[in-house]
């Protein structure tokens, strides 16, 4: 197979990376010695994120993601590529022009009454440009940038290449399977190529935030839509962390961090389905003194079982219990390499979250918190699913975003307010007629086949076919104890028969006699009893 200079160059930038991070142990649990002041470490992680932004948008979007991934790395990490920016210029005009009237099948001035040249914002996958529809509605049209599909599919599989061969070689790659997580990027990176589906979880964001009346979501204008080309609600404000002092004064910010961090509690414990970059970016300030939530390309799922485990979660945390916040954490992820030390991983779970009562509100910090207990989790080998990850990630932005709208803001004591209504919410929304159908549906299907089922078994017991499997957990100890069992009932019997024989002897008279009563009688009475004491003292006494 011929490679393309190009492609061959980034198989090597991909394989230097590796190479050179891997070696200079970047990963925690290398056994890399970080001085008290974490100097090394941290420069480090700000080489990493330069060179993740030398190599490109693919990378700069993978150094994101891995900014969700506190069972990786280490905070250093985690801070540096977490600032990691789309520093990219647009892209020139003409070729946006092009652009959307081959996605649109219409001339830009046929479909827009204006589109202004320069954009709102540009970034690695695409920018936005402000427009006006026939009618005079403000719009903002996000396109992709020109060939950037193609050019991340084919660092993708540069990345694959290269990761596979990780697996393969290193203990590493054996532990974490580098693979697996790559495909869970690939997954996250196609979705948010794909404007169609973030036109959907707009839609779906609005539909699930309708009752909190101080949060705006932009409506996705369908017409004017596609998979390069998204066109929305224009929603004109200040970023959150941009505001001045002056308008923070004048603001409502406890009511609005209140309203913020609720709607993200019921879109992860009641939904399932949550925004997962609310960075101050994506966060603005609207001149009607609400809140604007942009960019729904990266959002998180969490399916049903998850969120029961997650309330159990939260709640130990706003409550400072480290039991509790372990024993989620278990049931939410799966021991990676075999049993894990319980009492150690609960006890490391206890001083995490004990120390969230010691803090003062102005460094509470849910989401924080949230990732050292995952990363506490990876220290013990379990394995804790990358939406979890995310959601440490979000809260941490959030927590961000509500200390800059209300400084006193306590998010814990949010969570305890909440989280009885949002259970309540649960229980409510699982007794819909759906749900009673379905009840009713599984009901109907196992007393219809009872019958026919118990047919079945007579038949094989009859037949001698039914066979009982049992996993013990120690074969040799139930064989043991079943010759026990087995020894005390002939035992028994046995005793037993000497006290009927000796009863009926009684009644033969005979020459010799004990006690008065006919010898051989008494003889084989007082052994039947001799031997039933002894029995009895073996019973109480050393069986468990």
């Amino acid at each position: 197979m011929k490679i393309a200079p190009t492609q061959l160059k980034r198989y090597k930038d991909v394989a230097l990376l590796f190479y050179k991070y891997g070696r200079s142990d970047l990963f925690k649990d290398s056994g890399f010695e970080v001085p008290e002041d974490g100097s090394v470490e941290q420069g480090q992680a700000t080489d990493l994120a330069k060179d993740l932004e030398r190599l490109g948008p693919t990378f700069v979007k993978i150094g994101q993601l891995l900014s969700t991934r506190s069972d990786l790395l280490p905070p250093a990490y985690l801070d540096a590529l977490s600032r990691l920016q789309d520093k990219v210029d647009p892209v020139p005009y003409e070729e946006i022009q092009k652009a959307v009237e081959e996605e649109l099948g219409v001339r830009i001035s046929k479909a827009f009454e204006s589109f202004e040249i320069k954009p709102l914002g540009a970034a690695s996958l695409g920018q936005v440009h402000l427009a006006t529809l026939r009618g005079g509605r403000m719009v903002a049209v996000k396109v992709q940038r020109p060939g950037i599909r193609q050019q991340i599919v084919e660092d993708l599989e540069s990345l694959a290449e290269v990761a596979e061969f990780v697996d393969s070689h290193t203990d590493f790659g054996r532990r974490y399977e580098t693979a697996l997580i790559l495909e869970h990027f690939r997954t996250t990176l196609m979705r948010e190529l794909d404007y169609q589906k973030e036109a959907l979880h707009l839609g779906e964001l609005r539909k699930n935030l309708k009752e909190f009346h101080r949060l705006r979501i932009p409506e996705v204008i369908d017409d004017y839509s596609t998979s390069r080309v998204l066109t929305m609600e224009y929603l004109a404000g200040t970023k959150i962390t941009s505001l001045s002092g002056a308008v923070l004064v004048d603001l409502d910010g406890d009511v609005l961090a209140e309203e913020l961090f609720r709607a993200y509690l019921k879109q992860i414990l009641v939904d399932g389905f949550f925004h997962a970059d609310p960075h101050p970016g994506n966060l603005l300030l609207t001149q009607a003194r609400d809140i604007a939530i942009l960019d729904l390309g990266m959002i998180g799922r969490i399916h049903q079982r998850m969120r029961d485990q997650l309330v159990h979660l939260l709640a130990g945390i706003a409550e400072g219990d480290g039991v509790q916040t372990a024993e989620a954490a278990m049931k939410i992820g799966e021991a990676r390499d075999g049993a894990i030390d319980r009492n150690l991983f609960i006890n490391s779970v206890e001083d995490i979250v004990g120390s969230v009562k010691t803090r003062s509100i102005e460094n509470m910090q849910v989401g924080a918190v949230v990732l050292l207990v995952m990363q506490a989790c990876a220290d013990a080998g379990i394995r804790i699913p990358p939406e979890i990850s995310l959601l440490g990630k979000t809260l941490m932005n959030l927590d961000r975003v509500g200390i800059t709208l209300a400084p006193r803001f306590d998010p814990n004591a949010s969570i305890r307010r909440h989280l009885s209504e949002f259970a309540t919410k649960r229980v409510r929304e699982s007794l819909t007629s759906a749900n009673l159908l379905g009840v009713l549906t599984e009901t109907k299907d196992f007393l219809g086949q009872l019958p026919s089922r118990m047919n079945r078994i007579l038949e094989m017991v009859a037949d001698n076919k039914l066979s009982v499997k049992v996993d013990s957990i120690d074969e040799h100890k139930l064989i043991q104890g079943l010759q026990k069992v087995a020894n005390r009932i002939t035992t028994g019997l046995i005793l037993a028969a000497f006290i009927i024989g000796s009863s009926m002897l009684a009644r033969v008279e005979t020459s010799y006699r004990l006690f008065g009563y006919p010898g051989l009688a008494m003889v084989f009475f007082l052994f039947a009893a001799i031997g039933a004491t002894l029995l009895m003292i073996q019973i109480y006494w050393k069986d468990e």
